[in-house]
């Protein structure tokens, strides 16, 4: 990005040079990213910028700026405003000298002090330049417009410049030079320009403060002032000033300085009177020389107010999205009542089907669409990189959603394996499921391999993972082309609004889910084989087994869609995607065959019984 600033610490523009982040490349396309960087544009970097939206408790009584996030590309906005702040405020720095962020500070209306010429004097509020033309004529010495003002060489004793200068911010100092009116249109231009910090200039020497040309509400033409080695820009107030009759006459002007392009009338600063000669008949050649005058404002009479210091990105991002972390916490903390201590109750036969579809739209919808919490296979890749030595994880931080939905996969782990993730938690798995159900309400064909090509076609999904962690290694520019392997960014985070061919090949996943359940996630996704990896962390086995189960009973494992019951009845918890659908079978005395045996056997024994106790 090719930032400019003026002299000022304004921003003239952001603009986007080049970029390789994926979500901008065949996402959303390079529009949103351009639209946030033209928001810089006007702003200054004193102002406190942040990325995100004000909330009520801050809205109209902070000085924070905001500037609108891109919804799906939070993080990497974030990190596009980081840079841009960084690089900035070092340029500010090694470049402009002295330039401070924060709100600028004002005058205090509360302060009231009956303050008079002599006061003010005193206390050096009110300071004076006097320049004789004497020493205009040494400033010209030597040069060709050394004799190019016979009035004043006529006078030597007589006043070039006999300056004074009042900062009237302070409602009791410029009470103190200004009659009633004009203190009244001094307030009257406060009110509409609160920024503006007025100044009170007086000149009764031939100066005259401006030259003939000047027009009023500009800049005056002769005067210049400087803070910390930058131009501070001075402009008439275009008011008919009157002062008090204890204030010296002359030429007077009230100028006006905006404090929040970084003016802190309570530092040193500048005030220069420039004195101009012309040398020559047609063409003249003007020379000048200036006459300095340090100005410092009483802090007494000043506010500055604390500095509303931005949050942390990663503190704003956690902020920024509160209200969806709390529904996502709400959301993993019934799942995991429910599939941990409820899990027999779920998994009663009448209540299981309807509250997992339940759930598993909340997952596309809320966690998925909204929440974009689709967690992707480039996150573990990251932190392979990183474990390296050539990357950072901090950037985890800047999306809190989805790093809530890690923190619940990799507690899934110790408590059930991967299917917790796998078959709760991952949005496009759920997509996966919903198409299986549109297919067997359409009627379609089922088509499910054999035992042993099931177990062949579940090795792609390691291969895949293999190949990614090598062109991680190798290609690693390569690595955001790689991971398109996964569907996840073209279903869920750009809502198939990507490139035809992306769009199709996420399709094509969908529509094998409807004859063949989850394909995808069975045979080829890379992502399922780390979660499977994280599933070795499985502390229990909280599927219940019957002795019975595998010999003779196989039920279980012939309605099992994942292929994940052994013959012998053991549950393959690396294939495990927590359906829950053997546990429904397990408990259900009309479905479990050792069950339905049981009670065949003790129906005779029962009937036997009455038989008897009749006769």
């Amino acid at each position: 990005m090719l930032v400019t600033i003026d002299r000022d610490g304004r921003f003239l523009d952001v603009r986007l040079i080049a970029h390789n982040e994926p979500i901008f490349v065949s996402g959303l396309g390079e529009a949103p990213l351009r639209a946030f960087l033209e928001q810089y544009r006007g702003h200054s970097i004193r102002e406190a910028l942040v990325v995100g939206t004000p909330h009520a408790a801050v809205d109209g009584g902070s000085d924070l700026v905001y500037l609108d996030g891109v919804t799906k590309a939070t993080a990497s906005v974030r990190i596009a405003h980081e840079s841009i702040l960084a690089a900035t405020l070092a340029v500010a720095r090694e470049k402009m000298q002295g330039v401070a962020s924060g709100p600028p500070v004002h005058p205090d209306p509360s302060i009231d002090e009956k303050l008079d010429w002599t006061e003010l004097v005193a206390r050096g509020l009110a300071r004076n330049l006097r320049v004789t033309n004497a020493e205009l004529g040494n400033a010209f010495k030597a040069t060709i417009w050394a004799h190019d003002d016979p009035e004043a060489a006529g006078d030597p004793q007589g006043l070039f410049l006999d300056l004074w200068a009042v900062d009237i911010g302070p409602p009791s100092v410029a009470r103190a030079v200004l009659s009633k009116e004009s203190f009244a249109d001094l307030q009257r231009l406060l009110h509409v320009s609160p920024d503006e910090e007025p100044l009170l200039v007086i000149d009764a020497g031939h100066h005259g403060l401006v030259s003939g040309d000047f027009v009023r509400n500009t800049a005056p033409d002769r005067l210049v002032a400087v803070q910390d080695g930058l131009p501070v820009a001075l402009r008439d107030a275009d008011i008919a000033v009157e002062t008090r009759r204890n204030v010296p006459q002359g030429t007077t002007m009230i100028l006006r300085i905006d404090r929040r392009l970084g003016f802190d009338p309570t530092r040193d600063w500048t005030l220069s009177a420039q004195a101009v000669r012309a040398h020559g008949m047609l063409k003249p050649e003007m020379g000048s020389v200036h006459f300095p005058l340090t100005l410092r404002a009483d802090p007494a009479f000043f506010v500055r107010p604390e500095l509303s210091a931005a949050l942390p990105p990663w503190q704003a991002a956690f902020v920024d999205r509160k209200w969806d972390l709390a529904g996502l916490g709400i959301l993993l903390a019934g799942l995991i009542g429910a599939v941990g201590p409820g899990m027999h109750k779920l998994a009663a036969p009448k209540v299981l089907g309807p509250v997992r579809l339940a759930f598993l739209g909340v997952m596309v919808g809320f966690v998925g669409w909204w929440g974009q919490g689709q967690l992707s296979i480039v996150t573990p890749l990251a932190a392979l990189r990183s474990a390296n030595g050539g990357g950072s994880l901090a950037v985890l931080l800047y999306d809190p959603f989805s790093l809530m939905v890690w923190g619940a996969a990799m507690l899934g782990f110790v408590l059930w394996g991967r299917g917790f993730f796998c078959g709760w938690l991952c949005p496009f798995g759920a997509m996966q499921e919903f198409a299986h159900h549109a297919g067997r309400l359409l009627r379609l064909p089922q088509w499910n391999p054999s035992s042993l090509w099931d177990r062949r076609l579940k090795a792609g999904a390691w291969l895949s993972l293999v190949g990614l962690v090598a062109v991680t290694f190798l290609a690693p520019e390569k690595i955001e082309t790689a991971a398109e392997i996964e569907p996840f960014k073209t279903a869920v985070t750009t809502l198939f609004q990507r490139e035809w061919y992306y769009v199709a090949y996420a399709a094509f996943w969908l529509l094998l889910a409807a004859t063949t359940f989850k394909g995808f996630c069975r045979y080829v996704c890379p992502l399922g084989a780390v979660i499977a990896l994280g599933g070795m962390l499985r502390t229990r086995r909280w599927i219940p087994r019957r002795a019975e189960c595998g010999s003779p009973c196989q039920l279980c494992r012939v309605r099992c869609p994942y292929g994940a019951i052994r013959k012998t009845g053991e549950i393959a918890y690396s294939e495990c995607f927590q359906c829950l659908d053997c546990v429904s079978i397990h408990n259900d005395a009309a479905q479990c065959v050792p069950l339905v045996l049981a009670r065949r056997k003790r129906a005779p024994i029962q009937a036997h019984s009455r038989e008897q106790a009749r006769t």
